[in-house]
Parts: C-alpha cells; sequence; structure tokens
C-alpha cells in the first residue's frame, strides 16, 4: 500500500496525549473515544484485520519511528486548535473502523519502529493509521 513513504513531522511535544504533526494540522490520541475523528481497534486475528502494520527491528527499516532521544519538545508543536484531529483506540470494532493487526513478519501495510517511554505500539500504529486517513498524501518522517 505504502512503500519507502511515512508520515508527516513527527513532534515529540509536551502534549497530555501521544500525536504526530501533519502538513494540515496535528493527529492526536483521543481523550474521549466519543470524540474522534477516527476510530481504530486490534485484532489477534489478521484474517480480521484491514490494516496490517509490522513492527520493525530498527529505525531505518521503518516507514514511521517513534525514539524518545530529542533534548527537548517545540512548544505547541502539537498544540490541540481547529485543524486537530483525533484518533480514538476502541475495544470493539464499529463500522468503518480500520482493525489493526500488529505483527513481527509477512506482509504489511506500514512498518513502525518504537523505542519510546511516551508512545506504545499501539498508539503509534493508530496514529499511523490515522494520519494514512487524515492525509492520503503523505511526506517523510523527520525525526
Amino acid at each position: 500500500m505504502i512503500g519507502a513513504a511515512a508520515l508527516a513531522h513527527l513532534e515529540l511535544a509536551s502534549s497530555p496525549h501521544p500525536c504526530i504533526s501533519l502538513d494540515a494540522g496535528t493527529l492526536q490520541i483521543a481523550e474521549n473515544p466519543d470524540h474522534a475523528d477516527f476510530r481504530v481497534s486490534f485484532t489477534d486475528d489478521p484474517a480480521l484485520a484491514s490494516v496490517r502494520v509490522a513492527l520493525a527491528d530498527s529505525a531505518e527499516t521503518a516507514d514511521f519511528a517513534v525514539v524518545d532521544d530529542a533534548a527537548e519538545a517545540e512548544d505547541g508543536a502539537c498544540s490541540v486548535s481547529r485543524a486537530t484531529r483525533f484518533v480514538a483506540i476502541s475495544g470493539d470494532s464499529r463500522r468503518g473502523a480500520a482493525v489493526i493487526y500488529l505483527t513481527r513478519d509477512g506482509p504489511a501495510d506500514f512498518r513502525i519502529f518504537v523505542d519510546s517511554r511516551r508512545f506504545s505500539v499501539r498508539e503509534a500504529a493508530a496514529l499511523v493509521v490515522g494520519a494514512h486517513r487524515a492525509e492520503p498524501h503523505l511526506a517523510e518522517v523527520s525525526l
């Protein structure tokens, strides 16, 4: 689905929830799932998945990487504005929601690498899938 492309700019901002900065605004994990623009759920059954996300062994082999190595976050890099979109991680797969299968091997729509105290693997996968839905034309990640 997407080769070596990745997502817009990754910002490790001092946001209350994991977020990324996109060309058209920001995408943040929703605090309240009822107010989310996008919903994702996770499955352990690859046959039920609509999106496969592989866990890469290194940042170099990933489409999207989250590494907590920035000395300081940019002020307001992921602040909430009108352009902010929210993605919720749901326990059930609602109609139209992306159903994510995390894998270590096999074919995948996205490859992610996460070495973070602030982002879980599931949060990173939710943001990648949500960003793809929010912005179909993806730019390269800037770490």
